[in-house]
């Protein structure tokens, strides 16, 4: 059954560089598992990098998370909605960037999917955009800065944490997604849209549409 695009604006301030986008391919993550199959996610850039350094660590080991531009921004809420969950306190993990390090991660894939929110999500709030559905989820959030708390509304555009890399995440990224049911277990994937972006390269303003995977956007 087909599903209308949810609309949303980008969740951030600045030039974000778009990875695994459902204009490419969906499902985006390689799963409908988890109400993932629109899934899109966000990392931050400068100067078309994605951290202040590259050294050997980059390609033979872990980074520290601080070095990447997108730690610590400030993510916002995509849509008005009703907060109906939160987690926080999850910690961030170190990145990996290295084919080693990204190995070696992929084995313990398993045992992070059996956590559940926890394990894959991170620190995440979850929406609701009408009261009943559908949500989204807003995940991977630096440990200790979520804004807000079950219960609460919030305006589009409004503040809801920190861009962290805490749950199934090897570097820090904002991870959007909307499902049809707040239990990921039990959800599938709805359709996503973007309104009034920018995609470098591009003239103009994005009055409605979907980056794809390599584009660089930033809000209007």
């Amino acid at each position: 059954m087909s599903m209308r695009p949810v609309e949303l604006i980008l969740p951030f301030r600045g030039s974000w560089i778009v990875e695994n986008s459902p204009a490419r391919r969906v499902p985006s993550h390689g799963t409908h598992a988890f109400g993932a199959g629109h899934a899109i996610d966000f990392v931050a850039v400068r100067g078309g990098r994605t951290a202040t350094v590259r050294d050997w660590r980059t390609v033979l080991s872990a980074e520290p998370v601080e070095r990447f531009y997108a730690f610590g921004r400030p993510v916002l809420a995509p849509a008005a909605g009703r907060v109906v969950s939160v987690l926080d306190g999850v910690p961030d993990l170190v990145a990996r960037r290295s084919f080693p390090s990204r190995l070696g991660y992929a084995l313990t894939q398993a045992s992070r999917a059996r956590q559940g929110a926890r394990g894959l999500a991170g620190n995440h709030v979850v929406l609701a955009l009408a009261d009943d559905g559908p949500y989204l989820v807003v995940a991977h959030l630096r440990r200790g800065t979520v804004a807000v708390r079950e219960g609460d509304r919030v305006s589009a555009g409004e503040p809801l944490g920190r861009c962290g890399n805490s749950g199934n995440s090897t570097q820090p990224h904002v991870h959007l997604q909307v499902m049809t049911d707040a239990d990921p277990f039990a959800a599938t994937g709805v359709p996503i849209l973007f309104r009034d972006y920018r995609v470098h390269g591009r003239d103009g303003l994005q009055e409605r549409g979907l980056p794809d995977t390599g584009d660089i956007v930033e809000a209007a």
